[in-house]
């Protein structure tokens, strides 16, 4: 049995021996599968367009960043502050938003391509635009954190691209945050304004109504000859004069109760007699003058520098010249089996049973 097992161990070293002399004797043919690949690879990845990728992060802004936002808000104005959280939502929803990925494919992305590049339809354009420049979250640990990533076949590009729709994001979020101020800031003056207006007229009303009382005190005050009033001592004073306001106005005198009259009527505005109206036409010039400068206000931080990329993520050079190597290696070795097979079947004779 040991003899036995021998010689197949033999048997089975000269069988590996011959296959090997075999493909020796292929060599040409696999050395040609071999450098077809590779030269074809090579080929592939000197002539293909390289893609390059930029990343740029985002963070909330500061609150020194939106610090003039908040002018006139709180306390008694009727108007919430305004938080970071509120202004990087509206930074964020323009930077998703359709609109802007719009205008940047119309005015950025298609001057920037051939002729020959823009034969292709808008459709299809678009949908390629859509995959060079996309908008997401950086980490699921950290969802404030927004990352705008851009390829392209040129470094420079990938950064310009990624710092310019950034800012077109933030611009168009800035301009919405700022109209959205001074759309509250003019309907609080318009209120106060009309309050204004309200207590002006009610005043007038209120002169006229006393002009009358007072008119028909004198009636009775001249109907009984009461020209002054009376002299009144002791604690009943102040009850006294307290009645003469109600329906013993006439005991002011009738002298009295002309000048009064006539005071009134030659009033030329009840302005100074009107509570808190000087105070709400400081509100209303406040706010109808306040002014906020875009330059001071950011709608979001940069997290760190966009680095200009130094090596393209496509193609994978190594990668691909190693695989194709690999497989041309592969596919030599396989016909150089085939034809070693064939030569052999042609070599053994038929056999007749």
């Amino acid at each position: 049995m040991r003899n036995e097992y021998e010689r197949l161990d033999v048997q089975d070293d000269l069988d590996l021996f011959q296959l090997f002399h075999e493909l020796w004797k292929q060599k040409i043919l696999i050395l040609s599968c071999f450098s077809l690949a590779l030269i074809s690879a090579v080929l592939y990845v000197t002539l293909v367009n390289p893609t390059y990728e930029a990343k740029l992060y985002t963070l909330p802004p500061s609150q020194n960043e939106i610090e003039q936002l908040n002018y006139g808000r709180g306390g008694d104005s009727g108007l919430s502050y305004l938080t970071t959280k509120d202004v990087y939502e509206s930074f964020l929803k323009n930077l998703q938003s359709e609109a802007v990925r719009n205008n940047f494919f119309r005015s950025v992305y298609l001057p920037s391509l051939s002729e020959s590049q823009r034969s292709e339809t808008r459709d299809a354009l678009y949908q390629e635009f859509t995959k060079k420049l996309t908008v997401s979250v950086a980490a699921k640990d950290m969802p404030i954190r927004y990352a705008i990533t851009v390829q392209a076949s040129d470094p420079i590009v990938t950064v310009r691209w990624a710092s310019a729709y950034t800012e077109m994001a933030a611009e168009r979020a800035r301009r919405e945050v700022l109209n959205s101020v001074r759309s509250e800031s003019t309907l609080i003056a318009n209120n106060l304004e009309q309050q204004i207006v309200s207590a002006q007229a009610s005043a007038r009303k209120q002169r006229a109504d006393q002009i009358t009382q007072l008119k028909e005190a004198l009636v009775v005050a001249k109907s009984i000859g009461l020209e002054k009033p009376p002299m009144i001592t002791g604690a009943v004073t102040s009850e006294a004069s307290a009645a003469m306001n109600g329906a013993l106005t006439y005991m002011r005198g009738s002298k009295a109760l002309e000048a009064e009259i006539g005071n009134l009527e030659s009033r030329e505005s009840d302005d100074p007699f009107i509570r808190n109206l000087r105070s709400k036409q400081e509100k209303i010039s406040f706010y109808r003058n306040l002014r906020i400068d875009p330059s001071v206000i950011s709608v979001y931080q940069q997290d760190g520098a966009v680095e200009q990329p130094d090596k393209p993520i496509q193609p994978k050079k190594a990668l691909i010249v190693g695989l194709s190597a690999v497989l041309g290696l592969g596919l030599g070795g396989a016909l150089a089996i085939g034809r070693i097979t064939l030569q052999r079947q042609r070599k053994t004779p038929l056999t007749v049973g």
